[in-house]
């Protein structure tokens, strides 16, 4: 048996990150008032701003060291769409739509081979949130940066009455599962140090998965621009949470003081169970890092859970709101108390 691996071992410690933010937030104490002031939603996956009758949002995130992945692979024409997933899928969050973007590309030396092939997954992206990319910066930092770094800040927008906060959400509630496509663009760190420890090469086709390592990680995340405003438009959705970095963890940004049982998980694709047995990872550690298989949550009244997980093919109940906060997974006795 190997030795048990962990994401903080690997290299991230999602505790002292944790600590890290709370370090530089405290700082940030001033408040515009009047037109454009901030709508304070305290631990929500993106920012909003008062802007009369609407709101409007602001988030960032880049891809991390999946840009590892594809530089092995020399594959970069879908780690755009992912620059683009990562910040579209947190501002449908709060119910509000992307309309614009711009992205960050630092670099050591300009590549128009790597710039090129970035800028096709930028506008399937693109396309695929219906929204436009506006501008964006290429830096070119020979002493700063290896290879590249790629990174984005999405605009929104959402009608002040329409905001969704997870204030809504009452013990009871259905918890719907929107399908992932594979690892999406975090826990790529300990990911890659699985197989390395292994010996197993990205470009390697090893059992258990249909294509080679690298090709595997490199699947695109999916965006759910346009499954969740369709569902926002039919349903009373009264929180929801895009499952990336964290895993189970960032149902509770949801609300405060409101928990929920995922009693029936998603089945993970096949790359988790891989790399959980190369790496012999908990159970714990796999879904606080990874996806493991849903990679978006709704919440809607039990209701209009089964009508809601007809409107998008491959989601499922997967559990239901408490009135006891943390997140637990009763058959694989897991649980969360914090973020």
């Amino acid at each position: 048996m190997p030795k048990r691996m962990t994401y903080a071992a690997a290299g991230v410690d999602i505790d002292r990150k944790s600590s890290s933010i709370a370090a530089l937030v405290e700082h940030l104490k001033f408040r515009r008032k009047g037109f454009g002031k901030p709508i304070d939603l305290p631990g929500h996956f993106t920012g909003l701003i008062d802007f009369g009758d609407v709101a409007l949002t602001l988030c960032t995130d880049g891809v991390g060291t999946k840009l590892l992945v594809a530089y092995e692979m020399k594959k970069w024409d879908t780690v755009g769409i992912d620059c683009i997933a990562m910040n579209v899928n947190d501002t449908i969050c709060v119910g509000s739509e992307p309309i614009a973007f711009v992205d960050y590309i630092a670099i050591d030396k300009p590549d128009e081979k790597v710039t090129s092939e970035v800028g096709k997954g930028l506008e399937a992206g693109a396309e695929m949130s219906n929204m436009t990319i506006v501008g964006g910066e290429i830096a070119v930092l020979p002493e700063l940066v290896n290879g590249f770094d790629l990174a984005g800040t999405c605009l929104g927008v959402v009608e002040k009455s329409r905001i969704i906060t997870g204030q809504k959400i009452q013990p009871g509630n259905a918890l719907i599962g929107l399908p992932s496509s594979g690892i999406h663009s975090n826990g790529l760190t300990l990911a890659r140090k699985v197989f390395e420890k292994n010996g197993i090469a990205l470009k390697e086709k090893i059992k258990g998965l249909r294509r080679s390592v690298g090709l595997e990680l490199l699947v695109p995340t999916f965006i759910y621009v346009r499954q969740v405003m369709g569902m926002i438009d039919e349903f009373d959705v009264r929180g929801m949470a895009n499952i990336t970095g964290g895993g189970l963890r960032n149902l509770l940004r949801l609300k405060k003081g409101m928990g929920f049982s995922v009693e029936d998980p998603m089945k993970p694709q096949a790359i988790f169970n891989v790399m959980q047995d190369l790496g012999n990872v908990s159970d714990h550690e796999m879904y606080q890092i990874f996806n493991m298989g849903m990679g978006y949550c709704l919440v809607v009244p039990d209701r209009e859970a089964d009508l809601a997980v007809k409107a998008i093919k491959g989601s499922k109940v997967v559990g239901h709101a408490t009135g006891r906060e943390g997140i637990t997974v009763p058959d694989l006795r897991l649980r969360y108390n914090r973020y």
